[in-house]
Formats: structure tokens, C-alpha cells, sequence
């Protein structure tokens, strides 16, 4: 296996492990930051009030989120599987 055919599969999962956490990540800084908006109008500054709503929150983005995140890494796991003779692997 060449080093740019390395390169170019570690690239690729970096950037679906990316696109993967993306959606959760997002979802998890929207809510911290109108929990953090409440809290400065409300002035209740209580710690563990923002910990419910972002569980909450990502357990909803997950459940909304997870079709598309299965679909993309069964498309990479086939992409990498399917190349695999062209890197170098099991059918070369």
C-alpha cells in the first residue's frame, strides 16, 4: 500500500468522523449558548441547569441524525472495501 493511499484513507475518515460529530456538536453549542443567554437575562446562575436540555437536546439530534450518520459510514466502510485491491490489500 502506497503512502498517498494512506494518507488519502486517513484523510477521508477524518472527515467523516468529522461530519459524523458535527451535527451533535452543534446541536450541544446552540443549546449551551440559549441556556447561557437565560441564565444572564433570569440572572439565576445555577450550573446543573444546563446539563437536562443538552442531554435532552442530543439524544433528540441523535435520533434525528442517526439514519444519515449510518448511511454515510456504511458508504465509507463499502468505499474502503470496495478499493481495497486498488490499495494494495487482500485482492492484489
Amino acid at each position: 500500500m502506497s503512502t498517498e493511499a494512506v494518507i488519502e484513507i486517513g484523510r477521508e475518515a477524518m472527515l467523516v468522523a468529522l461530519s459524523l460529530a458535527a451535527p451533535l456538536l452543534v446541536t450541544g453549542l446552540l443549546i449551551g449558548i440559549l441556556i447561557s443567554l437565560m441564565q444572564a437575562v433570569t440572572q439565576v446562575q445555577e450550573m446543573t441547569l444546563t446539563f437536562i436540555p443538552k442531554i435532552l437536546g442530543m439524544v433528540a439530534a441523535l435520533a434525528i441524525f442517526m439514519p444519515w450518520m449510518l448511511r454515510t459510514v456504511v458508504g465509507f466502510t463499502s468505499r474502503l472495501l470496495a478499493n481495497l485491491s486498488a490499495y494494495g490489500g487482500l485482492g492484489a
